[in-house]
């Protein structure tokens, strides 16, 4: 399996990851965008930063490639994580899977998103209207 894995400072470009994804013998590519919200946890969102110990974290990035391939036939995929300050709406997360089939490029997809939110150190500084808070990386 061919993969990509990233911690971008700067807005990340979907239509790259797309076609990063791209292959002719893919029949499925599936892509989670995460986005920023402008309310969480019951409050207004006024901005967020984004941090991450970029050495671990790529680290552990990579040992959920190794396990999505061998649990799905994946031909292609790709982590990218946006770090550093972001405002409502930006794009904070990039999932991509291809694969010959769409069921295992959604079950692949889907896994990434979840376990990265639980296992990889990126935190997320919530800025509220009402004040600011450090949320755990879990969803």
């Amino acid at each position: 399996m061919e993969h990509k894995l990233a911690l971008l400072d700067h807005a990340i470009s979907i239509d790259e990851q797309y076609q990063y994804l791209r292959d002719a013998e893919v029949g499925g590519i599936c892509l989670f965008i995460g986005t920023i919200r402008k309310r969480n946890q019951s409050k207004a969102v006024k901005s967020l930063e984004m941090e991450a110990y970029g050495p671990m974290a790529k680290k552990q990035m990579q040992v959920l490639m190794e396990h999505a391939s061998k649990r799905w036939p994946i031909k292609k995929a790709l982590v990218v994580h946006r770090t550093g300050p972001l405002e409502i709406g930006d794009v904070a997360v990039v999932i991509g899977v291809a694969s010959e089939h769409r069921a295992e490029a959604f079950a692949a997809c889907q896994w990434l998103i979840d376990t990265l939110k639980q296992e990889v150190p990126i935190w997320k500084h919530e800025h509220y209207l009402d004040g600011s808070s450090w949320l755990v990386p879990h969803p």
